[in-house]
C-alpha cells in the first residue's frame, strides 16, 4: 500500500482520481474496502461452517475424517484464493497486519477451536489446547494452499488425506503404539 498512489490505482482501474475520492475517502479506506474486509468475510466464512459441525450426524472416528477432511478442504480452497490478498495484508505496512491478525485472524482461530472444543465436549471428550489446535490446522491449510496454488506436482487428494490423518491421529506416531483411536492429543509432558 504505502509503494502506490490513489492516481496509479485510478489509472490502473481505468476511472479518475477524482472518481476514487468520491467512492472512498483515502487510499487506506479503500485497502480496507478492496482487501481487508474481504479478508474478513472469508474468515468468517470458515469460521461459521466450523461451528455447525456435528448438528445433525454422530461423531463418529470416520465422521470426524470426513468432517476434518471437509474443513481442510474449505480452508485450503479458500486460503488458495485469498493467497494475494492475504500476503498484502500480512506482509505489507506492519501496523495493518498486526491489527489484521489480532483483530480477525487470531480472533477467528480462538473462535474455531472453542467450537470444536463444544464439539467434542458434546461426545464426552476433551480437545487439549484448542487455541494451539486452531491455529495448527489453519497453518498446515495455508501451506497446502500454497503448494497447491505455487507446486508443480500438489495431489490434493493426499494431501487432505494426510493432514485430516495426522491431525487426528497424530503426525509422528510412537514407534510401537499406535495413535489414539480417539483422535484426542496426548500430553508430552
Amino acid at each position: 500500500m504505502n509503494g502506490t498512489t490513489v492516481k496509479i490505482i485510478a489509472q490502473y482501474a481505468e476511472i479518475s482520481t477524482g472518481m476514487i475520492y468520491q467512492l472512498f475517502e483515502s487510499k487506506e479506506q479503500l485497502f480496507h474496502e478492496a482487501v481487508v474486509e474481504p479478508l474478513r468475510e472469508a474468515v468468517d466464512d470458515l469460521v461459521a461452517a466450523a461451528e455447525i459441525v456435528d448438528r445433525d450426524e454422530p461423531l463418529t472416528q470416520e465422521r470426524r475424517l470426513q468432517t476434518l477432511t471437509g474443513l481442510y478442504r474449505q480452508l485450503v480452497a479458500t486460503l488458495r484464493e485469498l493467497a494475494p490478498l492475504l500476503g498484502l495484508v500480512l506482509f505489507g505496512d506492519p501496523h495493518v497486519a498486526q491489527r489484521f491478525y489480532l483483530e480477525n485472524l487470531a480472533v477467528a482461530m480462538d473462535r474455531l477451536g472453542q467450537a470444536w472444543s463444544e464439539v467434542e465436549a458434546r461426545h464426552g471428550r476433551e480437545l487439549k489446547a484448542p487455541d494451539i489446535t486452531a491455529r495448527a490446522i489453519m497453518g498446515t491449510a495455508l501451506i497446502l494452499a500454497l503448494e497447491s496454488r505455487h507446486g508443480k506436482a500438489f495431489n490434493r487428494q493426499r494431501a487432505l488425506a494426510a493432514a485430516s490423518s495426522g491431525s487426528l491421529h497424530g503426525f509422528f506416531p510412537a514407534k510401537g503404539r499406535p495413535a489414539p483411536p480417539d483422535g484426542r492429543l496426548v500430553d508430552c509432558e
